[in-house]
C-alpha cells in the first residue's frame, strides 16, 4: 500500500534521523543522499518550517525507499495534520497519551518521549512502538542497559546526543533503535552546501551500524 510504513525498512537500519530546520528546498537533497548511504528513516519535526509539505513531498518521492515521520508531534491536531500530510510513522518529544491511543487506534507506528522509569513503561504499554528515551544524552548508554534489566520486553530509542562516537555504545546496551538529530545533520555544513561531507557522514554511520550487527551475528553463530 503507497504511502504505508514498512517495518521491513525500518529495521534494515534501525536509526532515524531527525530533521529540525532544515531549509525545505535544501531537505530533498539532503534526502537523496540519506537514501543513497542506505540510511531508511527520516522524521521532520513540526516545527519546522513548511513541515507539512516537505514531508509530503518527501513521501511521494522516497516511496520504497525511506520511511518518512512527523515529529515533535504534542497535540491531536499536530496528529491529524502530521497524518494527512502523508506521515507513515509518529514521533513525539513527551508522553502524550492521547496521541498515542490515537496513533495505536489508526495503526501508525508511534515512538513517544519517555524518561523515567514509570514513564518509560507506560509509554510501552499505551502501544508504543518503541519507546524514545529522551533526552538520552545526559544519561548515558547505562541508563538504557539499567531499564531492560528488569524490563528486558522494552523497545527503546534513545534521542539526543547519539553520535558516531557512542552509537555503538548504546546499542551494546540493548537499544532497538536511534535517534539521531544535528550530530548527523551539522548546521554548518548543510549550509556550505557539502554534500560530500554529508554523504560521507551517512555512509560512516551505516558502515558503523553494520559492523556492529555483523560482529553480534559471529558471536551468536
Amino acid at each position: 500500500m503507497p504511502g504505508k510504513f514498512s517495518r521491513e525498512l525500518f529495521d534494515k537500519i534501525p536509526i532515524v534521523g531527525i530533521l529540525r530546520n532544515v531549509p525545505p528546498l535544501t531537505v530533498p537533497i539532503l534526502a537523496r543522499y540519506y537514501a543513497e548511504a542506505g540510511l531508511t528513516n527520516l522524521e521532520v519535526t513540526m516545527n519546522s518550517d513548511e513541515a507539512l509539505t516537505t514531508i509530503t513531498r518527501l513521501v511521494q518521492d522516497f516511496e520504497g525507499k525511506l520511511n518518512i515521520g512527523a515529529g515533535t508531534v504534542c497535540t491531536l491536531e499536530d496528529l491529524e495534520k502530521a497524518l494527512a500530510a502523508g506521515a507513515q510513522f509518529i514521533v513525539t518529544p513527551i508522553l502524550q497519551e492521547e496521541v498515542i491511543k490515537a496513533c495505536v487506534q489508526q495503526q501508525v507506528p508511534v515512538f513517544p518521549g519517555a524518561y523515567s522509569p514509570t514513564e518509560i513503561y507506560k509509554a510501552w504499554h499505551l502501544g508504543a512502538t518503541m519507546v524514545k528515551v529522551f533526552p538520552a544524552t545526559k544519561l548515558g548508554a547505562s541508563y538504557i542497559k539499567e531499564i531492560l534489566a528488569p524490563m528486558n520486553y522494552l523497545k527503546l530509542l534513545p534521542t539526543g546526543g547519539i553520535s558516531l562516537d557512542n552509537l555503538t555504545d548504546f546499542l551494546k546496551a540493548g537499544a532497538a533503535g536511534l535517534g539521531l538529530g544535528s550530530q548527523l545533520f551539522p548546521q554548518k555544513l548543510i549550509e556550505e552546501g557539502k554534500w560530500e561531507r554529508l554523504s560521507e557522514l551517512f555512509r560512516d554511520l551505516v558502515a558503523t551500524y553494520k559492523a556492529y550487527n555483523n560482529e553480534l551475528l559471529a558471536v551468536s553463530r
